[in-house]
């Protein structure tokens, strides 16, 4: 295992600490979250765990939960969700992040947003000054219809000012979500001045279906590097 997956292997074993037999739990998307529902499975295995119920943020990780056993259930049937464990692509220092270079932000967002308590789970290498500043992709999911129109509009708002818009592709096609649409990813040359306004100026668009800017919804989280791991806490959050 490299040094980077025993991090986030780390934080992962770290987060599920927050879990407790009989709770229904976000289960999130991505290698490092996929440590913490091996964790889970685990440990309901050895007789640790009990009566949980999974709620997981893509096909890929329905299929993981489900190859371990884990009671799966969504939102239709479990609305109320006790504490959701996902990792992210970009953390800033009030703890908002950057999520879905995984392809899954709207289940993500949807399943966390319905969760009494959001545990983030990163390595350090996560971490950023301010969110688009790894200038990596800072994706937002988009209908296929007229994608390239939107695209367009998304590339002119003030509000995300200099970033390049590329449309995710797969091979030769463009990629597509679990939900049938596309991502359009945003990549930034410096920090995004107001990730706030930004969000409001996207989601204003008609044909955009949701962004990876999560914003004011990390509760704990939990940060691994080669001095330890680090928990961090919204202020106010229990």
């Amino acid at each position: 295992m490299s040094l980077q997956d025993q991090l986030k292997q780390q934080a992962a074993w770290k987060a599920v600490d927050y879990v407790k037999s009989d709770m229904v739990v976000g289960l999130g998307t991505g290698s490092t979250a996929a440590f913490a529902v091996d964790r889970i499975g685990q440990l309901m295995k050895e007789g640790k765990l009990k009566n949980i119920i999974g709620v997981p943020t893509s096909i890929r990780t329905y299929e993981q939960a489900l190859a371990l056993g884990i009671p799966l259930a969504t939102l239709d049937e479990q609305p109320h969700i006790d504490v959701a464990i996902d990792g992210a692509d970009e953390v800033d220092p009030n703890l908002d992040v950057v999520k879905g270079r995984g392809g899954a932000l709207l289940r993500e967002k949807m399943v966390e947003m319905a969760s009494d308590i959001f545990v983030c789970i990163v390595d350090d290498s996560k971490m950023v000054s301010g969110l688009g500043g790894s200038k990596l992709a800072m994706p937002v999911e988009i209908v296929q219809f007229c994608h390239k129109y939107t695209l367009s509009r998304l590339s002119k708002l003030k509000e995300v000012a200099g970033c390049e818009a590329k449309l995710r592709m797969a091979g030769d096609k463009p990629y597509v979500t679990d939900n049938s649409n596309y991502i359009v990813d945003l990549y930034f040359e410096t920090p995004i001045s107001d990730p706030a306004a930004a969000s409001k100026a996207i989601l204003d668009l008609e044909g955009v279906v949701d962004h990876g800017l999560f914003l004011n919804m990390v509760d704990v989280c939990i940060i691994a590097g080669q001095t330890g791991v680090e928990v961090k806490e919204r202020p106010g959050k229990q």
